[in-house]
C-alpha cells in the first residue's frame, strides 16, 4: 500500500493546515494511521494516531491544537493542525499499521514520504 502526503506548506504562526495521508488501497479501512513529524536535527516525533474504529490519540503538545480524521470512503486520513508554532516546523509524514495505534507507533508497515510544514513567527 503506498501512502501520499499533501497539504503541507508555510504559514505564520497563529495559522492553520491542513495534512491529508492519501492510501492506495481499499484495505485501509483496517489500518491505524498515525501521523509523526521529524525537524531538523531533531528525532522523529509522533504526533497522533486514528486507529481502525476512529478512536484517537495525541501527543500532549498538540492535544486541543491538533486534530485528526478519517474518511474511509476516500481512502484518507487527515490532520487539521490549528493554532501552528515556529515549533511545530518539521516534515510531516504519515504512517499505517493493521488495526491498533501501539501498532503503527512501534513498527509501521507502510509510510509516506512526508510534507514540509513551516511556520514563521
Amino acid at each position: 500500500m503506498r501512502l501520499e502526503e499533501s497539504g503541507g506548506g508555510s504559514v505564520q504562526a497563529g495559522g492553520s493546515l491542513r495534512l491529508s495521508c492519501a492510501a492506495s488501497e481499499v484495505s485501509f479501512e483496517d489500518y491505524a494511521v498515525a501521523w509523526f513529524r521529524q525537524a531538523p536535527g531533531k528525532e522523529r516525533e509522533w504526533v497522533s494516531c486514528i486507529d481502525d474504529g476512529g478512536i484517537t490519540s495525541y501527543a500532549d503538545s498538540m492535544t486541543g491544537r491538533f486534530t485528526i480524521s478519517r474518511d474511509n470512503a476516500k481512502l484518507t486520513v487527515t490532520l487539521q493542525m490549528n493554532n501552528l508554532k515556529p515549533e511545530d516546523t518539521a516534515v510531516y509524514y504519515c504512517a499505517a499499521a493493521l488495526y491498533h495505534c501501539a501498532a503503527v507507533a512501534g513498527r509501521p508497515d507502510y509510510w509516506g514520504e512526508g510534507t514540509l510544514v513551516t511556520v514563521s513567527a
